[in-house]
């Protein structure tokens, strides 16, 4: 299976777990004039705000209560509501891409940099609640805020580019097939992890099964692995049986 050795497990789903980790880790430094701390605390915060209620029913001061700082504080770093909700977006794009680990997978064979991009994928949807439901929102806002964003984008030419070289090595070792477009299968191995979780409490009551557990959640990173690694090896052994 290509998971890691950690059973896969859902983060609590409770908003604030990590916003109070990080308000104790300032408590600690006995400092709160630490910009970068401030700015992380506020984020952390605005994070379980926008999931929990939305662009329009977040609040700015349930988020200083969160962070234990002044609205103005935020509205000095991030200006406005807005603004805001944008830097939560860029931040979570960020954070997935870094768990892709482009590097990582680089160095691998075309076969298990593949069962371990879609693997990645998985887990850190597992692992982030919070991404799930703002991906949502900012879908139902038709991804208005997204596309003002200068830095989500360039996060996906080096994942591209890192399909595209464990594609063509694959072709060329004969083990994946020809007709393969990277953002179609990107978007297949997200989809693929994104809908299970994200309809995940609907679909335990329909075919009462607690999908949400570890067990029922290294079924689901396996099954997924397996049809994008089938997908890419079908006409590839095919052909090579022909041959």
């Amino acid at each position: 299976m290509a998971s890691s050795k950690k059973a896969l497990a859902l983060a609590d789903d409770r908003a604030g777990a990590a916003t109070a980790q990080l308000r104790r880790r300032r408590q600690r430094r006995g400092d709160r004039r630490d910009p970068a701390l401030s700015k992380q605390l506020i984020l952390s915060a605005a994070q379980d705000e926008f999931a929990a209620y939305g662009l329009n029913g977040a609040r700015i001061d349930r988020i200083a209560k969160r962070v234990g700082a002044s609205k103005n504080l935020i509205y000095h770093y991030f200006g406005s509501k807005d603004r805001l909700y944008l830097n939560v977006l860029e931040s979570i794009y960020r954070q997935m891409r870094e768990g892709q680990d482009d590097t990582a997978l680089q160095a691998l064979s075309p076969l298990e940099g593949m069962r371990k991009l879609v693997a990645n994928t998985f887990d850190h949807f597992v692992r982030s609640p919070a991404l799930i439901r703002l991906m949502s929102i900012e879908n139902i806002h038709l991804a208005r805020h997204l596309k003002k964003s200068k830095s989500v984008k360039p996060l996906y030419e080096p994942l591209l580019r890192t399909i595209r070289s464990l594609l063509a090595q694959g072709q060329a070792a004969g083990v994946f097939r020809k007709d393969v477009d990277a953002v179609d299968l990107y978007i297949s191995m997200s989809g693929l992890a994104y809908f299970y979780l994200s309809n995940r409490h609907s679909l335990s009551w329909i075919f009462d099964q607690p999908f949400d557990e570890p067990k029922r959640l290294q079924q689901r990173q396996a099954h997924i692995v397996d049809v994008i690694l089938g997908y890419l090896q079908h006409e590839a052994k095919s052909a090579f049986r022909s041959d």
